[in-house]
């Protein structure tokens, strides 16, 4: 089993200091991405509003969520161990699984995978954000 990621928030209050850090690097990646665009300042001031800041820490929070790949084998031996609601993405057939456990709800967010492991990593870090983490960070 692998494992790749920064965050794995066991509590509301950690998901959110962990959703309030990602807020300044958001705020630097966005403005050095304009830079890199050649974005004078009075464009940057126009386009660049509260909500593209917003997205970019969603975005920034959700690729650092920590994600498990192994085999179905062992994703059914965690959840055998852990007893979470599954959210499972896939197909039952395909033999490698990425997921990444939810301890704000109890729910492991899964999905399957042939040949392309990024991606699904990245399907079930939007997924978790979405479905389980926006609204426990929603004010912070």
């Amino acid at each position: 089993m692998d494992t790749e990621g920064v965050y794995e928030p066991e509590s509301v209050e950690a998901a959110r200091e962990a959703y309030k850090t990602a807020g300044p690097a958001a705020q630097i990646v966005v403005k050095e991405a304009t830079k890199a665009m050649a974005f004078d300042n009075a464009e940057y001031d126009e386009r660049v509003t509260s909500d593209v800041i917003e997205t970019a820490r969603d975005a920034l929070f959700a690729s650092l969520l920590t994600v498990y790949h192994g085999s179905r084998e062992e994703f059914e031996d965690w959840c055998e161990e852990w007893q979470y609601s599954v959210d499972l993405a896939g197909s039952d057939d395909v033999e490698s699984v990425v997921w990444h456990p939810v301890a704000v709800d109890e729910t492991v967010v899964a999905a399957s995978y042939q040949n392309e492991p990024d991606a699904a990593a990245a399907t079930v870090r939007r997924r978790a954000f979405g479905r389980h983490y926006r609204p426990a960070v929603a004010d912070a």
